[in-house]
C-alpha cells in the first residue's frame, strides 16, 4: 500500500523571547503530543494562505507569515508529511483553544520537557542551535 503524501504548514509564533507549542488532541492521530500550530494545506491554496486559514481556524488568531524558517519531510506509518514552518508574527487577537487540548508559550530550553509530533524534531534540533542560548 503506497503511503499517502500531505503538504502541512505550520506556525513558529514568537512572544518575545517564547514561542507557542499547541497540545493535540485526544481523539486524533499523534493523539497529546505537542506540535506548532497549522495543518494541511488545500488543492489551490498557497502554504501561506493555508498558513493564515488554519490559525484562524485553530487559535481564533490572525498571523502575519513571514520567512520559512525549516523544510522537513516525515514518514509516518500512515502518511508522508512535508512540513513547512515558517516565522510569523501574532497580527490580531489572543490565541483560544479551539481545536487543541492545550497550548503554553515556551523557550527554547524547555523543549526537551514537552514531548512533539516525530516530524517536528529535525526542526526543534535547529531552533534549540539557532536560539538556544538566550
Amino acid at each position: 500500500m503506497k503511503q499517502k503524501s500531505v503538504e502541512v504548514v505550520a506556525a513558529l509564533i514568537w512572544q518575545g523571547e517564547k514561542f507557542l507549542i499547541c497540545q493535540r488532541p485526544k481523539d486524533k492521530a499523534r493523539a497529546l503530543l505537542w506540535e506548532f500550530v497549522g495543518g494541511k494545506v488545500e488543492a489551490g491554496e498557497t502554504k501561506q494562505a493555508a498558513l493564515v486559514r488554519e490559525c484562524r481556524e485553530e487559535l481564533d488568531i490572525m498571523v502575519g507569515v513571514g520567512e520559512v524558517f525549516a523544510e522537513v519531510t516525515h514518514e509516518y506509518p500512515d502518511l508522508i508529511v512535508h512540513l513547512t514552518l515558517f516565522h510569523c508574527t501574532l497580527a490580531a487577537g489572543e490565541p483560544k483553544l479551539l481545536e487543541h487540548n492545550d497550548m503554553k508559550w515556551i523557550l527554547p530550553s524547555e523543549i526537551p520537557a514537552y514531548e512533539f509530533c516525530p516530524a517536528d524534531e529535525t526542526i526543534l534540533e535547529k531552533l534549540v542551535r539557532e536560539y538556544g542560548a538566550r
